[in-house]
């Protein structure tokens, strides 16, 4: 299953983090956000990173070229598209070799039919609980509709996960399931992540 932490802010926290050996560390570039980060700050604490982490830059509706420009240098491996991206638009990041996470805001109402055109241009979707600030919502929405999912790309599972939720983490059977997105449950404060915490819950996961 892999691990996915997201909302990193701080570069001492970000070392901590780090010797967790998680599978991706996410970074907000959505300026609404409380974990929103600059690239400018980002450069010398990525590069330090363990290669095998892999870095993703998240954005919530931004222009093509000003995501190209925003992280040009960085040494960021996905792009996380968090808001009404259009295919189009993932078409021209692939272009710039960029992998891709494409998330879905879930809800009662969720058409299933918009994940299909995406379907081939994606390393991963997300699914998270649709809130007006495009995640970081710390709620739960109900994963049995992922029953309904019946497409070919991977997902990761997000929205308000805490050490709570082991157990029903570990219950949750879809084939096409690889992993979980943590954020706010996770926290200290906004951005700053609670290193025990996540180490005594990704421990008792993959127990």
């Amino acid at each position: 299953m892999k691990i996915k932490i997201c909302g990193m802010k701080y570069s001492n926290n970000m070392r901590a983090i780090e010797a967790i050996k998680p599978d991706f560390m996410g970074f907000i570039f959505y300026p609404k956000s409380k974990r929103f980060v600059d690239s400018k700050d980002l450069s010398a604490h990525l590069k330090a990173l363990d290669k095998s982490i892999s870095k993703v830059a998240v954005f919530v509706n931004e222009p093509t070229e000003s995501i190209i420009s925003k992280i040009k240098g960085l040494p960021f491996d996905y792009l996380q598209l968090h808001g009404q991206e259009a295919l189009s638009e993932v078409i021209k990041l692939k272009e710039a070799a960029y992998k891709i996470i494409k998330a879905f805001p879930m809800d009662s109402n969720f058409n299933w039919a918009k994940t299909d055109e995406y379907e081939g241009y994606c390393e991963y979707f997300l699914f998270d609980t649709s809130s007006p600030n495009h995640g970081g919502s710390g709620q739960k929405f109900d994963w049995n509709m992922l029953q309904n999912y019946q497409g070919e790309t991977p997902f990761l599972l997000s929205g308000g996960i805490s050490r709570s939720d082991v157990a029903q983490i570990k219950l949750f059977s879809h084939p096409k399931f690889s992993g979980i997105d943590i954020n706010s449950k996770f926290e200290i404060v906004p951005g700053l992540k609670d290193p025990q915490l996540i180490h005594d819950f990704i421990k008792e996961l993959k127990r």
